[in-house]
């Protein structure tokens, strides 16, 4: 028996064991093209939320259509290890149990984030399964796997033997909460509404004081000289004296430059070059001295005297009142800033000097703009990014790629002496120490005289190589899966690590292999929330992806995601999306069941079931040719609805309609055959949507074997189809419609069978009068050349379409009220016409309302005509 209702938590967990028990989503290289996506992986410790959702269920779209298109589909997922997010996380768990990681070693460290990572990761790869992802789970991959790490190593001891990796002493973003550096793209600035401090230094044996606006009073400590530009006729007679710093009284030199900015505050600037990467150059030019007053929490240290210990938010207030108390702070006014916050911990970013490990990226990046922006071998979806990839890459910067972190792969840069200079680069430690050995010219050197670098590298360097590194593409790329996966086809990801990840795994792809990762680029919007806000816990604005599972099924919750998702734009996301999924759902359920449930007999084929064949057959292959064009765009959204209304619309409001069999009556067999196949046809169409729904139908259609399952069938194959077929049924469905009206509003029952006489002025193909008969239970059809009285009648175009009444209306009641109707269209009509030819209004009106009255005014007269033929039909 078909249950009367589609049970979505019961065929989600049947099928996917099912799929999962036969191996389908597995793939190995054998003789068919390969189709191949990389999953962006996750934070190991994350939980799925509507943006995994979204990404995810796009991906399975992809990979499940190309697995019925006849590709040996390979979708790698796995984890990234998060090295700043999941070393916070361990902390605070360690902290909560009395422990302080300072305590620790390394090798303990580690040993508790394993730990860690064994318990919460890979949480989100199960919730996938739930959302009916159907990834290659044999071939999961964790960034921090022993041969993923391995093959990070290798591919910094390659990029420092080529010249790319170098170690200096920089300005870099310090992260005061996760005590590490971070890349400039790790920074967000946003703005912030903070104070600008006007401060008084004195000039050295003078009476006078100059006033310089700063919005960080708390870095007074790091001053080491005072600024202006050399044109400043303020200045002028400051050169060659020295200013005093209030509060440390430290005297520090007077310096002139053309970088000032004379209109700006006072005109004057105090250099603080370890606290600011515009004063580090000026420290640079002048030769001054360098005081870095910060601790690596952003306390302030010994130099910030008695303020040592505390927050420099909190000195930043305590200070000013000690500045005005001294008299040294001449005022302060409200100043809006961009503040430089931490991508993972939100924390304000300190610039600080510190040595680093950078990479080089000038010549790296030449080929990744080559290939987005001039040869197009990698497309961007939508293709308004390529600006913002072109600005990225045309301004980067040295990448700074050391964190002081443990979780993560630790850089295998080896220190032999105590200069900074004396260390080297190798995989492992035994080269190393053969190295250090060979560099010293000191075979008495032994590991016990090596110290490895304690800092880990920055997770992106680790997934810039994801898409090489799961297939062994680094450590041995003359492997079979590297040769026959790689380049990979698709990506789906969102703008915000367009940077972080996109472009950076294009520029390690063309160094490693000469070769694109990848071929195509989809960047899925932001989910938001009616409002347009982004959704955050904070808010409250975000629902939890398997509660909306639970409700609507996983097929009703990546439909209503996907029916708004076009490429790059945002989703405003509603909860009514996923019951409208759900609906559809139920609609598809509730068709199958109707179809199941009629009886078969071996009678002859009624001529509008032929016809209807006919005319689906047609709708099926145009609504393909539909779909292929929107996914060779990557327009997921306008694909599924071409589908939804190809399913909706066209197959259970006309199809199956137009076939269904009089009341207990039986269907013809060849008839139930065609409406089995276009059912299954729509069912592959819309597997990769909604892949449990369509394996449930699929199963109860038919006995299947493991080899006919579903998530396996061949995809419908374009051929040709009759555009005027599909073009006469339109105006055949309009015809149906007026029929369908005047029996609505003349109260003739759909029972009582009427006549139809027409005057076919369009010359339209008599083809679909069958259906015409059928569905408006028309006893005769006659074509006519002039009206006839004593009739209703209505139009379609050109064409008029004749009821005789005899008997079926009171004609004296009709003709009452169609009087009346006349009476108030004709009113409607002169209060058009009296705007129109008012011309103060035509002369003052926008022409979109002008437009809007002319349409009024044309509707009204095709009204009166119609109303008046009907009259006199009915006279």
């Amino acid at each position: 028996m078909i249950p009367a209702q589609f049970n979505a938590a019961t065929v989600e967990k049947k099928w996917y064991d099912y799929w999962m028990k036969n191996d389908y989503f597995h793939s190995k290289p054998d003789n068919r093209t390969p189709y191949t996506i990389t999953i962006p992986p996750p934070n190991v410790t994350g939980v799925l939320h509507m943006g995994h959702m979204l990404n995810n269920t796009i991906q399975d779209v992809l990979i499940r259509r190309a697995r019925l298109k006849g590709f040996n589909a390979c979708w790698v997922p796995g984890t990234d290890h998060a090295s700043i997010a999941t070393e916070a996380k361990v902390v605070a768990k360690l902290k909560s149990d009395g422990i302080n990681k300072n305590d620790l070693t390394r090798e303990e460290f580690l040993a508790h984030a394993y730990a860690w990572t064994d318990k919460y990761g890979g949480t989100i790869l199960e919730q996938l399964k739930q959302l009916g992802c159907s990834c290659d789970w044999d071939r999961t991959k964790f960034t921090m796997d022993p041969d993923m790490s391995a093959s990070v190593i290798r591919s910094f001891v390659d990029l420092y033997n080529k010249g790319y990796i170098y170690r200096g002493y920089r300005m870099v973003n310090w992260d005061p909460e996760a005590k590490t550096t971070l890349s400039d793209e790790e920074v967000i600035y946003e703005e912030q509404q903070g104070k600008l401090f006007y401060v008084k230094y004195k000039i050295k044996d003078t009476n006078e004081f100059v006033v310089v606006a700063t919005t960080r009073p708390e870095t007074i400590f790091g001053d080491t000289a005072l600024c202006f530009h050399p044109e400043d006729e303020r200045y002028q007679h400051l050169k060659g004296k020295t200013a005093i710093v209030p509060i440390c009284n430290r005297e520090v030199p007077i310096v002139f430059d053309e970088y000032i900015d004379r209109e700006f505050g006072t005109g004057s600037l105090k250099v603080t070059p370890a606290h600011d990467v515009n004063d580090k150059m000026l420290g640079d030019k002048f030769n001054l001295e360098i005081i870095d007053v910060f601790n690596e929490d952003a306390t302030l240290n010994s130099f910030g005297m008695h303020y040592e210990g505390k927050d420099r938010f909190v000195v930043r207030e305590e200070i000013s009142k000690e500045l005005e108390s001294i008299g040294a702070l001449a005022k302060t006014e409200s100043h809006l800033n961009k503040v430089g916050t931490s991508e993972r911990t939100k924390a304000v970013i300190e610039p600080r000097l510190s040595d680093q490990w950078f990479l080089k990226m000038e010549d790296l990046v030449k080929p990744a703009i080559n290939a987005v922006l001039e040869t197009k071998e990698i497309i961007l979806y939508p293709s308004r990014f390529e600006n913002t990839y072109r600005h990225w890459l045309e301004n980067i910067r040295d990448w700074n790629i050391s964190r002081q972190l443990w979780w993560g792969q630790q850089i295998p840069a080896y220190f032999y002496g105590e200069g900074k200079e004396d260390f080297v680069v190798a995989e492992n430690i035994q080269d190393a120490l053969k190295l250090a050995q060979e560099t010293t010219n000191n075979k008495q050197l032994t590991i016990n005289d090596l110290k490895q670098d304690p800092d880990a590298l920055d997770t992106w360097f680790s997934s810039w190589l994801w898409p090489m590194a799961v297939f062994g593409g680094i450590m041995d790329p003359e492997n079979e899966d590297f040769k026959y996966y790689y380049p990979t086809n698709d990506l789906v990801t969102a703008p915000d690590i367009l940077f972080f990840w996109v472009a950076r795994m294009i520029i390690a792809g063309y160094e490693y292999t000469g070769q694109k990762p990848f071929s195509n680029v989809y960047l899925t919007g932001l989910v938001r929330d009616k409002q347009r806000r982004k959704m955050s816990k904070s808010l409250g604005n975000s629902p939890e992806p398997l509660g909306l599972i639970e409700k609507f099924g996983a097929d009703g919750v990546r439909v209503g995601l996907l029916l708004s998702a076009s490429a790059g734009n945002d989703i405003m996301f509603d909860e009514e999306l996923c019951n409208n999924g759900k609906a559809f759902a139920n609609k598809i359920w509730n068709a199958f069941r109707l179809i199941k449930g009629w009886e078969v007999a071996d009678i002859p084929q009624p001529e509008s079931s032929k016809v209807a064949i006919e005319w689906y057959e047609s709708k099926l292959q145009q609504t393909l040719v539909e779909i292929e064009d929107h996914f060779e765009k990557y327009r997921l959204s306008d694909a599924l609805m071409a589908i939804y209304k190809l399913v909706w619309d066209d197959f259970c409001s006309w199809f199956l309609e137009i076939i269904k069999p009089g009341y207990q009556q039986p269907i013809d067999k060849a008839t139930f055959n065609k409406a089995i196949e276009m059912l299954e046809a729509n069912l592959k169409l819309l597997h990769p949507f909604m892949p449990f729904l369509t394996e449930e139908i699929w199963q109860y259609i038919a006995e299947r074997t493991p080899e006919q399952a579903l998530i396996i069938a061949d995809y419908p194959k374009v051929t040709s189809f009759n555009a005027k077929l599909i073009a006469d049924f339109e105006f055949t469905i309009e015809v149906i419609a007026g029929l369908r009206t005047i029996r609505k509003e003349k109260n003739i029952a759909m029972k009582d069978a009427i006549d139809l006489k027409v005057v076919n002025r369009e010359k339209v193909s008599t083809y679909f009068d069958s259906v015409i008969m059928k569905l408006g239970n028309i006893l005769s059809l006659e074509y006519i050349t002039g009206k006839i009285d004593g009739a209703l009648t209505y139009r379609v175009k050109s064409n008029e379409y004749f009821i005789p009444v005899s008997g079926n209306i009171d004609v004296a009641a009709e003709i009452e009220k169609l009087t009346e109707e006349l009476k108030y269209t004709q009113g409607f009509l002169r209060s058009v016409q009296g705007k129109l030819s008012n011309e103060k209004f035509v002369s003052g009106a926008p022409e979109k309302i002008l437009e809007n009255e002319r349409k009024k005014e044309a509707d009204a007269l095709a009204k009166i005509a119609t109303i008046e033929q009907s009259l006199k039909s009915l006279q």
